[in-house]
């Protein structure tokens, strides 16, 4: 049985016309070279419904309520439930992610955040037991993510931290749902013309094969 990748893109434009999406598809294509065991799970929530979370859905913070107590929901509700659910079971399944998206307002698009807030269940991936610590589940296996984030200009690395919200909360989310690898492939500089965009995707994409070893699924990866 195949292990499942699961790209995650959150950009309403074309992938010819993204940078963040152009070099996500080069990097998993040269991670299927090395690992021929994977399958690959494609998500564009531009494209795909991501529900909002209301409170009628939840038995307690992020819970989701049970088989029997959904079915008292209307219908519409249902789906809603039945949506999330299957989201983050899809989440739990993969055993690589990749996130493409461009950096908006020092953070990502919307879509994200409605789809992290589907992912993020108690019992389900993360477990929260009062007077205790959120504990993730998922480091019931090794997992690794790369978050590939396009940016029009140059964020020092000094400034990283204030600047690219994005990425950091990213990368808190991941690891404390027990995500062993948390790695972040930029794609800076993507300018206003053709050429700024070009050579900025050059430059991310030599990046590239560092990124893999990095995660290296075959047990030889930084942990």
């Amino acid at each position: 049985m195949k292990k499942k990748l699961l790209y995650i893109s959150v950009n309403s434009k074309p992938e010819e016309l993204s940078a963040s999406k152009t070099v996500a598809r080069e990097l998993i294509n040269r991670f299927l070279q090395k690992n021929n065991n994977f399958e690959v799970k494609e998500v564009d929530l531009y494209k795909e419904h991501i529900p909002r979370l209301e409170y009628q859905y939840f038995e307690g913070r992020n819970c989701i309520i049970n088989e029997e107590a959904a079915k008292e929901l209307p219908e519409e509700s249902q789906k809603e439930v039945q949506r999330i659910r299957e989201l983050c079971d899809e989440f739990i399944s993969a055993s690589v992610y990749i996130i493409a998206a461009p950096m908006w307002s020092l953070s990502f698009p919307a879509p994200l955040k409605e789809y992290i807030d589907c992912i993020v269940q108690v019992k389900k991936t993360v477990l929260i037991e009062k007077g205790k610590k959120p504990k993730g589940l998922l480091d019931n296996e090794y997992r690794a993510l790369v978050y590939v984030e396009s940016c029009g200009g140059n964020i020092p690395w000094l400034l990283d931290s204030v600047m690219d919200r994005g990425e950091n909360y990213v990368a808190s989310i991941m690891k404390m749902l027990g995500i062993a690898k948390v790695e972040e492939l930029k794609v800076d500089n993507t300018g206003t013309t053709e050429d700024e965009r070009s050579n900025a995707i050059a430059k991310a994409m030599d990046k590239i094969d560092a990124i893999l070893n990095k995660i290296d699924y075959k047990g030889n990866s930084e942990k």
